[in-house]
């Protein structure tokens, strides 16, 4: 049995992996949580990266205001925000089906062949805008039989695993982030090219620091998600994709990991200036499928150890989502 964490009073906090995550008891989230209580949640998020309340059931309207609760929501604009409940903008439908709506086929089923590593997956939400969102909230409706899992790594602990001259390195490096930057999309490939086409169109671009600095903590993370990384700047080619495959391999290793197993009615809130995460790639093959809900929360510009702060090259900041559903 995980032991108990005793720092806390109003809730009751059981680690679940070695370095990262712990279960939230004692917290019914449908219904009002004091200021105090909210504060322990905050303080336990900080502390393990990912926490997860067990058989909250919520409704929509429960979830953007559980969200609310730690800051104010943000999405990407319009249509590029995804599919969302009518009548919630403010959250994002996480269910293959609906890329078969949208693109006319499995869309990320499409792309996973197209990997140029198979760590790819890895990624923190909406990495490739100037200020990624601070924390994310994710609830699961419909869950599979078998599979299905979320993974997620403690960035923090990635980069003290580090060896001081690799720490030393890294910390006045800076990478480029944007979307299917871990995918080989080709020009002979005509479906592809509708993606190079709208990416081009409407572009989404930053440089972040290789590492950032935690607004709250102070703690260094490596802030180096394979999904959306397409170079070291300043270096050569061949230097960047040495020193990425590096730190790829490295965020990924097991000891820095937990993987979570739903069932309906969970709910995963993670810290997202600190960790990346993976989802399932184990049910392609079968006829199940998922359906979960997101929300995220507005963040700020990451920071180096060295002052510099992201900046976008293309794409406007994230901004409080406040407006209507997409038409």
């Amino acid at each position: 049995m995980a032991a108990a964490d005793e720092a806390f009073t109003r809730i009751g906090v059981r680690r679940v992996a070695g370095r990262i995550g712990a279960d939230i008891e004692g917290v019914h989230l449908a219904e009002p949580v004091d200021a105090e209580t909210m504060g322990e949640i905050r303080a336990a998020l900080l502390r393990h990266k990912v926490i997860f309340f067990r058989g909250q059931h919520l409704s929509h309207a429960d979830h953007v205001a559980f969200g609310r609760r730690f800051g104010e929501l943000t999405r990407r604009p319009g249509r590029k925000h995804g599919a969302h409940p009518e009548g919630f903008p403010q959250i994002l439908t996480v269910d293959p089906d609906v890329d078969d709506t949208r693109h006319g086929r499995r869309f990320e089923e499409r792309l996973k062949p197209k990997s140029l590593r198979h760590d790819s997956g890895w990624h923190t939400d909406l990495a490739a805008a100037v200020n990624p969102p601070a924390i994310c909230v994710l609830r699961a409706e419909v869950v599979t039989e078998f599979g299905g899992d979320t993974q997620w790594t403690n960035l923090v602990a990635a980069h003290e695993g580090l060896s001081r001259p690799l720490q030393e390195l890294v910390a006045g490096l800076r990478a480029e982030h944007t979307l299917y930057a871990a995918c080989q999309l080709l020009l002979s490939d005509t479906e592809d090219v509708e993606i190079i086409r709208k990416l081009t169109e409407d572009p989404l671009l930053s440089v972040h620091p290789l590492v950032r600095i935690h607004p709250e903590t102070g703690e260094k993370a490596l802030f180096a998600p394979p999904a959306s990384v397409t170079h070291i700047v300043g270096l050569l080619p061949w230097e960047s994709r040495r020193i990425l495959g590096l730190l790829f391999e490295h965020i990924t290793r097991p000891e820095y990991t937990l993987r979570q197993r739903w069932t309906a009615g969970d709910v995963a809130v993670w810290d997202n200036r600190a960790v990346a995460h993976l989802q399932p790639s184990d049910l392609d093959h079968t006829e199940f499928r998922r359906t979960l809900y997101r929300v995220t929360v507005l963040g700020d510009r990451p920071v180096g150890p060295d002052g510099f702060r992201s900046e976008a090259v293309h794409g406007e900041p994230l901004t409080a989502f406040t407006g209507s559903p997409a038409r």
